[in-house]
């Protein structure tokens, strides 16, 4: 999948504090499906996702959150699915009180031989919160509607002899923002984009593999409106400016291992370099930039574990140059920010403190830099922190207590935050 690991981080703190993806995907082993509901109270203290100021609300609300999923292996097949829904209530809002939000994965999994296997799995997403629509936080504020986020995964392995294997992939992922106009969220991040992989995999020892890969990307965006929000109310405006102004293809490659260093402690390493041609803008050319994606999983005692990664790669931004009420950069667009260089460092730690007592604390820093246009080497630097404590009342019933920070600072005024989050709550399953 795209941006495996800086997704993983993510979504593991999405996992504390938020609502996961991945949350209780799995059925129980006992049978071929489960179902859940949660009920949390939680209070927020800036959910508009907003710097000080009026905008800035904070709220007391609860969560309801059912879900199902279900677990089929077969002979040579294994499906899961599974969906959950949520409804947080926020008592301070005036109007519209409600979010709603969904949330469908899908993984089919088929072992043709021994030699051969196929794995085909869709994720299906509307959301308002910045890190369920987009996990590599391109848009790192709150987005009012119904947004839409699809990423539908194929990938075919093949062992060719004993100490040789590739890995064929395609990755097609869809953004839609419910935000419409010039100047809009949907003019800035409405795309699609394409990914395709072929990794190489030479068994090198018993316990290491090698890894020779390359990525082919391409980021194509699909709004009719204007990236500029200041039109002119013309036909045709002079003002317009096509999103297609900010597509780029990209390639990447990189070599790495996976090494099983003992049965408790593994890792992941890839190293290269990342070739990006944004072809519709003149103005800004070409860019050269390291591909790195490292992971270390560590089994550090019996029901302890711990996960660290770093991800150095590029995505899209909702931040393009464009000043409301200001002049335009060009009459075409030339100048405008084309994406951003990410560097992603994160962890997560389980711990089993007592046979029913789990704790979990995550943690991210991801240092983002634009790329090209008027805000070409300015940063966003976000902060996110998650502690989850989860006892185990019986097989059927569990409660929960949690916390949440979130910290944006930016070399862009006015757009950095800082959010607070607490939350108690209970869940039942079956």
């Amino acid at each position: 999948m795209k941006n495996v690991m800086a997704s993983a981080g993510l979504l593991a703190l999405g996992a504390v504090g938020v609502q996961s993806a991945h949350a209780q995907l799995m059925a129980g082993a006992e049978k071929p499906w489960s179902v859940s509901g949660t009920l949390r109270g939680f209070y927020d203290d800036n959910y508009n996702t907003a710097p000080d100021g009026p905008e800035r609300r904070s709220s007391l609300g609860f969560e309801l959150r059912p879900s199902v999923a279900v677990n089929l292996p077969l002979d040579q097949t294994t499906l899961n699915a599974s969906y959950i829904y949520s409804m947080r209530y926020y008592d301070d809002r005036p109007k519209n009180k409600a979010d709603h939000s969904h949330d469908f994965e899908v993984l089919l999994v088929h072992n043709f031989s021994e030699r051969y296997s196929l794995d085909v799995s869709d994720s299906f997403v509307i959301a308002q919160e910045p890190s369920l629509i987009d996990p590599v936080n391109s848009l790192p504020i709150r987005s009012n509607g119904n947004n839409i986020r699809n990423d539908g995964a194929i990938n075919f392995h093949a062992t060719i002899t004993p100490l040789l294997g590739i890995v064929l992939g395609y990755d097609n992922t869809l953004y839609d923002y419910d935000q419409s106009g010039p100047g809009s969220f949907a003019a800035e991040l409405n795309r699609m984009e394409h990914l395709v992989i072929l990794d190489t995999r030479w068994q090198i020892f018993k316990q290491t593999t090698g890894v020779v890969g390359y990525r082919f990307g391409a980021v194509d965006h699909t709004s009719n409106d204007s990236l500029n929000p200041n039109p002119l109310n013309l036909n045709p405006d002079p003002n317009f400016v096509s999103p297609s102004i900010r597509n780029n293809r990209s390639h990447a490659v990189y070599v790495g291992a996976d090494h099983s260093f003992r049965r408790d402690l593994s890792g992941s390493v890839r190293v290269g370099v990342q070739y990006t041609d944004y072809y519709n803008d003149s103005a800004s050319g070409t860019s050269l930039s390291p591909y790195v994606d490292l992971s270390l999983n560590y089994t550090y005692m019996d029901g302890g574990t711990l996960t660290l990664g770093f991800h150095d790669a590029h995505n899209q931004t909702d931040q393009t140059g464009f000043i409301p009420g200001g002049p335009p950069i060009s009459t075409t667009g030339a100048g405008a920010v084309q994406d951003q260089e990410s560097q992603v460092l994160y962890g997560t730690v389980v711990q089993k403190i007592t046979p029913k007592l789990t704790g979990t604390l995550t943690g991210q820093f991801q240092n983002s830099t634009y790329v090209k246009g008027v805000l070409d080497g300015k940063a966003d630097q976000f902060f996110l922190l998650g502690l989850n404590l989860t006892y185990q009342f019986t097989h059927y019933l569990s409660g929960e207590v949690g916390y949440n920070y979130d910290d944006l600072e930016s070399d862009i005024p006015g757009r950095g935050y800082d959010r607070n989050r607490v939350y108690v709550g209970i869940t039942g399953s079956y």
